[in-house]
């Protein structure tokens, strides 16, 4: 009779060998099947961790930058949030990044009126562009200024079921896993091992490489900057009269342009960061509206209906337009806006006061696309790296 004994112990010390084995917490998953997840550490110091400060330039004529102090931008940073901005390992089953919404071909777009998440649901309101968020007044993002920052902001796409639809403890594993990302994390951060890698150290990489998308090289720029052999079209140039007009100027219409998408400092940012109503909808209550938009934030019933008002540069790349993506063309809005828009209790006052003829909507979107700067679009430090 076999002494069982004899043979059990040496094949219990093999199992437990191979276990252990496999499971060494430094050993990072195939990159063919990065969501095979498994708790991670593993010192980085070994790594140098010698962050460079980003050269940040604030255009000519551009207000200041809302740069957060908490989190300077650095280039080791700013490639990592690039990295990730693409890195489909963001969503659930690593079909969709950021960048699936927010396409540099179309200014940071995606040219639908409704985004599709990976479950091929579609959100509730169109895609913003990401183009001068170091620019935005008061720190207010997204149509309703529910974000009040965009590290902030980053978060809400990958755990939202309507886009990524994951859980940031799953991405955390992956990132911690993955065989690049621990040392773009300390590169980045200084971490000292990789379980500090967090989700708010991700989202601070992100919204660095998204301050970094500046826009300033339209036609409309180089105009304003007097650059040698820059003029505006006639055309253009009436329409730029028409856009700015306080109603002072004999034989110019007030196209009331001025008071939501330039105002004082912001004036070439082409957005005052303002939520209104534009008068899209006409409503005899303001509970009746079917989307609250800022009223949704803010609980002042005062505020429903009202929406942010975007930036207008690169906007003949970004239809369609509004927060619901219900006009396909700039001559559509033109439309709206030039019939004075539908009544609303809190319909904003410039709004009813827009009466435009054909040829003056002509105008104005001739100038509109004198904003658009395919240098920005084009631009390879904003492209995939993978």
């Amino acid at each position: 009779m076999l002494d069982m004994k004899k043979y059990l112990l040496p094949l219990l010390c093999v199992a437990a060998l191979l276990i252990f084995s496999c499971c060494k917490d430094d050993e990072a998953p195939d990159d063919d099947d990065p969501t095979g997840c498994s708790p991670a550490t593993g010192s980085l110091t070994d790594i140098v961790y010698e962050p460079v400060a980003y050269n940040f330039i604030t255009p000519a004529l551009f207000p200041p930058a809302n740069l957060p102090p908490g989190n300077p931008l650095t280039n080791e940073g700013v490639e990592l949030g690039r990295r990730l901005f693409y890195d489909p390992l963001l969503s659930a089953d690593s079909t969709m990044s950021c960048a699936s919404c927010h396409n540099p071909a179309s200014s940071f777009n995606d040219n639908v009126a409704f985004p599709i998440g990976i479950d091929g649901n579609a959100g509730p309101r169109s895609t913003m562009t990401l183009l001068n968020m170091a620019f935005v007044p008061n720190n207010e993002f997204n149509w309703d200024g529910k974000s009040a920052s965009l590290t902030e902001q980053a978060i809400e796409p990958v755990i939202n079921e309507l886009e990524l639809h994951e859980d940031w403890e799953n991405v955390e594993c992956k990132l911690r896993n993955h065989t690049m990302y621990p040392e773009l994390f300390r590169k980045a951060f200084g971490i000292s091992d990789k379980r500090d890698i967090t989700r708010e150290l991700a989202a601070k990489a992100l919204a660095q490489f998204e301050l970094t998308l500046v826009s300033s090289n339209s036609k409309f720029d180089r105009v304003i900057r007097a650059e040698p052999g820059q003029f505006f079209e006639e055309n253009e140039q009436r329409g730029w009269k028409l856009f700015q007009a306080e109603g002072t100027e004999p034989g110019i219409d007030d196209a009331q342009c001025w008071h939501c998408h330039s105002a004082g400092q912001y004036k070439n940012i082409f957005t005052n960061g303002g939520f209104f109503n534009n008068g899209l909808d006409s409503v005899p209550n303001l509970s009746d509206f079917t989307d609250l938009g800022r009223g949704g934030v803010t609980g002042n019933i005062a505020d429903n209906g009202k929406f942010k008002s975007p930036s207008l540069r690169n906007v003949a790349l970004t239809a369609p337009y509004m927060h619901d993506g219900r006009f396909n063309t700039l001559e559509e809005v033109m439309n709206a806006y030039g019939s004075g828009g539908h009544p609303a209790p809190n319909v904003d006052a410039f709004v009813p006061l827009i009466q435009l003829d054909s040829a003056e909507k002509a105008d104005i979107i001739a100038l509109l696309h004198t904003l658009t700067d395919t240098t920005f679009t084009k631009n390879p430090a904003y492209q995939n790296p993978f």
